[in-house]
């Protein structure tokens, strides 16, 4: 290649970072329009402008692209907006803050820009065993790990009973909501999950 006087030639380096996100953004982009199984490495390949071989020297799968994608979108997301990327409010008022990180995700889970690439991996992590294990590893996990610290801190402060495991009370919420969104059976909204916590927090017997 010649370049021009006084001009060098981009550094590999910038090359290839500029490769991986025209693939991220062409990943993501086809999953929201045609759906996880009609896209395919080599429309990736197509739509980011790079050859198929391009992406398989990074990645082994189009499931492998996606997820780095999501995660990679996820990140720049949080940063854009001054945040970090996983944060869980601590006002000392337990039921308010988990219904604001609760509302927040269902505003997410009805993006599309979010809900097709999640909801795809978490259905292709059902039937992929390495990919589960690294959806919930690099994204599920470290989000209900701070569910955990915010409720044994909830905990140690008197706010739940000294006996109450963390990890089960999470699934009182997150696990309706998660199961509502994948399986279609019901509205998701912000006063869903409200009735959630409320239900979670204070039982169904009357107080």
């Amino acid at each position: 290649m010649v370049t021009q006087p006084g001009k060098s030639a981009p550094a590999p380096a910038r090359r290839s970072e500029k490769s991986r996100h025209a693939i991220y953004a062409a990943a993501l982009a086809l999953v929201a329009e045609v759906g996880y199984p009609r896209t395919t490495v080599e429309g990736i390949a197509a739509r980011a402008g790079v050859g198929k071989q391009t992406i398989y020297r990074w990645w082994d799968s189009k499931a492998d692209v996606l997820l780095e994608a999501f995660l990679d979108m996820a990140q720049n997301t949080a940063e854009t907006a001054g945040q970090d990327t996983y944060a869980l409010p601590d006002t000392g008022d337990l039921a308010t803050d988990l219904k604001a990180v609760l509302r927040a995700t269902v505003d997410e889970l009805l993006d599309p820009r979010f809900s097709a690439p999640s909801r795809a991996l978490a259905a292709e992590g059902l039937v992929n065993e390495q990919l589960g294990r690294e959806f919930v590893a690099k994204l599920l996990e470290p989000q209900l790990q701070l569910y955990v610290d915010r409720l044994e801190r909830a905990r140690d402060a008197g706010q739940l009973r000294p006996g109450v495991d963390p990890r089960i009370a999470l699934e009182l919420f997150v696990s309706p909501l998660a199961q509502r969104w994948l399986q279609h059976t019901g509205p998701i909204s912000h006063a869903y999950t409200d009735t959630l916590v409320d239900y979670a927090l204070h039982g169904l017997a009357p107080r």
